[in-house]
């Protein structure tokens, strides 16, 4: 069988099983598995068990675990309840200061924790009725929600990056120094276009009445509240950076200060930490599973050849390397529309990833755009996961509609920022350039 026809039968093998509606991680390394052993004969079996084997010795797989375990006790631990309180009374004063407030939260969080969907259910819980009570557009204020909720991907410490780590052998260090500044830019311009649209129209984000807004000592003692957050990112972001820590090593250290906001907060009990180590376990194990699916695709793509036809296809394409990394983008785009992050980093990145380093480009750089990519993908209908998360907590009244439609805006403003990353590449690059 020819090269085109083999890989044209690989991908739509996965194509129809996918839509049988079977799980994407046995879909994707079943087939990669069948196909291995009429490529290869039984030997196939041998290398993918061999290449599972030598991840399962990365230290930096390590990091999974914990970073999960910080966020499930985080999301326990009372932390974001301190915060929206000295949020409140610090930006409550201006037009739109709680949706801006939201989302320094969901960054807080994200530098914390390191998974989206921690800060979307807790600051639906906490933040979400409090807008509504004071009277802010409910399309705003769920859209703040989603789009903050989605910065645990992209501000370090982040587990998608760890997976883009391990899945393509770039440096995880590196990956979390590149977040910093695009994470940063996210955070200003969706605060921007929170308080530029409330400018111009002041019902969408009233400000509070001068009586809710406190008094300097009330903001002066509610500051104590940020200690123990920038204690945790500090403890986590600060060791990797500064070089005195490894990201496993840092994720140790995260947990320690999770563990100890949770006692200040009266938090901590054995029950809590049953229940944030069972989800710990689930998550971990569909991880691993997840690996044995990547190496499994990646060996098979690799073993056709497959790599060489896409170079020789991406090569036609009109407009050269930016041409190609630009239709890259929106293929990844339109993926996250109907799949999973993972699953996409599973399918695209051992397919665009070496065509990206052919031409030229940073992997780091590649990288922050792809997490970008996958950060729009959790808030974008019809399945993104932040949806999903929202509304199994907002009020009855808000329809799956209402959740929708609120997103329209902020995606558009994440798009900008990606293009920004895209045009001005040292945003992602200069951080890790100097650290490392």
């Amino acid at each position: 069988m020819s090269l085109e026809l083999l890989t044209v039968a690989f991908f739509g093998a996965l194509i129809f099983f996918l839509l049988l509606g079977l799980p994407l991680v046995f879909v994707l390394g079943g087939v990669s598995v069948v196909f291995l052993y009429f490529t290869w004969g039984p030997g196939a079996f041998f290398m993918v068990a061999s290449q599972m084997w030598g991840s399962m010795g990365s230290f930096t797989l390590l990091a999974i675990p914990l970073f999960v375990f910080m966020a499930m006790v985080l999301e326990r631990a009372g932390v974001a309840q301190s915060l929206y309180t000295m949020m409140h009374l610090w930006w409550g004063g201006v037009r739109g200061g709680l949706a801006i407030g939201t989302v320094g939260i969901c960054a807080i969080f994200g530098a914390m924790c390191g998974i989206s969907g921690a800060a979307v259910v807790t600051m639906g819980t906490i933040a979400l009725p409090r807008m509504l009570e004071r009277k802010y557009d409910k399309e705003l204020a769920l859209g703040c929600i989603n789009a903050g909720g989605g910065f645990g991907i992209l501000i370090p410490p982040s587990i998608i990056m760890i997976l883009y780590s391990l899945i393509t052998g770039t440096s995880v260090g590196k990956l979390f120094a590149a977040g910093v500044l695009p994470g940063l830019l996210l955070l200003v311009l969706i605060s921007g276009y929170i308080a530029i649209r409330c400018r111009l129209q002041p019902h969408l984000g009233p400000a509070l009445p001068p009586d809710e807004r406190g008094t300097w000592s009330e903001k002066l003692v509610a500051l104590r509240a940020v200690a123990l957050p920038m204690l945790i990112v500090v403890m986590v972001l600060g060791s990797i950076m500064g070089g005195v820590a490894t990201p496993t090593e840092a994720a140790a250290l995260g947990v320690a200060g999770a563990l100890f906001s949770a006692a200040v907060h009266r938090q901590l009990s054995w029950g809590m930490i049953r229940e944030a180590s069972l989800r710990t376990f689930r998550l971990t194990g569909m991880i691993v599973w997840i690996l044995f699916a990547a190496h499994a695709f990646s060996s098979a793509y690799q073993g056709m050849g497959a790599q060489d036809l896409v170079q020789d296809l991406v090569s036609g394409i009109p407009g050269g390397p930016w041409a190609t990394i630009i239709l890259f983008q929106v293929v990844i785009f339109f993926m996250a529309m109907v799949l999973d992050p993972l699953g996409i980093m599973l399918i695209t990145l051992p397919v665009f990833l070496p065509v990206v380093v052919a031409m030229g480009f940073d992997p780091v750089w590649f990288g922050i755009l792809f997490i970008i990519n996958m950060e729009i993908g959790y808030m974008t209908p019809p399945f993104g996961f932040n949806l999903f998360y929202l509304k199994g907590i907002v009020p009855p009244s808000i329809k799956m509609g209402d959740i929708y439609r609120s997103v329209v805006p902020y995606v558009a403003v994440m798009i900008l920022a990606m293009a920004i990353v895209m045009v001005f590449p040292e945003i992602a690059i200069w951080l890790p350039g100097v650290l490392f």
